[in-house]
């Protein structure tokens, strides 16, 4: 039988995070989101090739770095213009947990125009999420004319 395109039970889509102490990144987004993880794959020397990591049902893969092969860390290349959205059910609990274990806040808690309450982070390690709730639908239209009227 062939092998299934996208394998199961993986996303076709997933963050690969490049840190410079992958093992603290790991406890951290077990810490900070609750995060479970399923397996890693490491050198006799500790450095991890490879993890992946279940954050709020979705796939997340941490890696330290390897430079060789081009995988560096936010801090090693100057920050990160990518940011990490995450939903959950509590956008208030998290933004609090992450905090507590170590993200700096960038942004605080609002409630947004296009009908989420949404906070932005950073993590110890250089990368950034938008941590949200969904509040409200929002047609595109209502959000356009939402827009307009914040910038008028």
């Amino acid at each position: 039988m062939p092998a299934k395109p996208i394998p199961d039970p993986r996303q076709p889509l997933a963050p690969y995070l490049i840190v410079k102490n992958a093992t603290e990144a790991i406890a951290f987004y077990v810490r900070a989101f609750g995060a479970t993880e399923k397996y890693r794959l490491a050198e006799p020397s500790g450095k991890i090739g490879h993890a992946e990591l279940d954050v709020a049902g979705g796939l997340v893969m941490v890696a330290d770095e390897y430079p060789d092969f081009g995988a560096l860390s936010p801090p090693t290349i100057g920050g990160t213009p990518v940011s990490i959205h995450l939903y959950v059910a509590d956008v208030d609990a998290l933004v609090a947990r992450a905090e507590a274990a170590g993200a700096t806040v960038l942004r605080p808690l609002t409630d947004e125009f296009f009908g989420d309450r949404v906070a932005m982070l950073v993590d110890p390690f250089g990368h950034k999420w938008h941590l949200a709730t969904h509040k409200e639908d929002v047609s595109p239209a209502e959000m356009q004319r939402r827009m307009d009227a914040a910038y008028a």
